[in-house]
């Protein structure tokens, strides 16, 4: 099974990185929509950010690694220059610093924001610590970064996102949760309670903001295995492509109804269609190649 990498072109020298910039024209007739995505230096959120862009949207990477932040400043350099790329340093731990994050975001877009993708995630209780081992502050960042950050950054957003008599139509904000908030293996406590949280943030802000007759509409997208080791700057440095950063084998594509393990391409689609599906809020969109539904035997 092969794939086409996503920066890489293989000629009789070797493999090369380059950038892939494609005009909007060919690339469909979506009017330039403005993102603010958190933990978009590496992973998921940098690829979000790379697909947004080629797409003709403006996005703003908001991430709390320094490195990876500045080799994506760098990669996307010409988006940078062309004011549709900006990046923001933001340790989504801290309240303060969140709020710093909505006010500059609201001088670069002009107080006009599209979609807020709360996509950052800590991940170090995954297969982590064991329950005895565990601890308090290792629970509290975990938390903190997953569950508490979108809350606050949605509530600090909203001025950005609701309709007004200027704007009929309101942004919406995509949380991006994971199949661990449905199912677990041990040692995730941290990781699982978080995500299925922000799945009752979810609906709760979408009852909310309802109410309030902001015009916001809220969903989730519930990730099963996507790959995206190939987005990093290792990877880059090292000229990997998607399978061979991902150390992916035909039995992992096997292992899913759909064929393939997921690809950050499959997060962009389900993230552009609830974008614009405004019929629908407080919503789960499963995007798992079917695994969440597999029935599962001892061998």
């Amino acid at each position: 099974m092969t794939y086409i990498p996503k920066y890489f072109s293989s000629s009789a020298e070797g493999t090369h990185l380059f950038n892939l910039f494609l005009p909007n024209t060919m690339l469909g007739s979506d009017p330039s929509m403005n993102f603010l995505i958190t933990g978009a230096a590496r992973g998921i959120g940098r690829g979000l950010t790379r697909l947004l862009l080629q797409k003709g949207h403006r996005v703003i990477a908001l991430d709390n690694n320094v490195p990876e932040l500045s080799h994506t400043e760098s990669l996307f350099s010409a988006y940078r220059s062309s004011s549709s790329f900006f990046s923001l340093h933001c340790d989504l731990r801290d309240p303060t610093a969140i709020q710093d994050a909505a006010a500059t975001t609201a001088d670069v877009f002009s107080s006009h924001l599209d979609v807020l993708i709360n996509n950052a995630a800590d991940t170090s209780t995954v297969l982590g610590p064991t329950i005895e081992d565990l601890t308090l502050q290792q629970w509290n960042d975990t938390l903190a970064t997953n569950l508490t950050a979108p809350m606050l950054l949605s509530q600090a957003c909203l001025p950005l996102l609701r309709k007004s008599p200027s704007r009929p139509r309101a942004g919406c904000i995509v949380n991006i949760s994971s199949t661990r908030a449905h199912q677990s293996e041990p040692h995730s406590e941290g990781y699982a309670a978080s995500k299925a949280g922000l799945l009752g943030l979810t609906h709760a802000l979408a009852s909310s903001l309802a109410e309030l007759g902001t015009g916001v509409r809220v969903n989730a997208v519930v990730l099963g295995w996507v790959s995206v080791a190939d987005e990093c700057e290792a990877s880059d440095r090292e000229g990997k492509g998607w399978e061979e950063a991902g150390q992916l084998k035909e039995e992992d594509h096997e292992w899913h109804w759909a064929g393939r393990v997921g690809m950050v391409e499959d997060v962009r689609e389900a993230v552009e269609y609830l974008r614009r599906a405004e019929w629908v809020t407080g919503s789960e969109v499963v995007v798992d190649g079917g695994v969440g539904r597999k029935m599962v035997y001892p061998e």
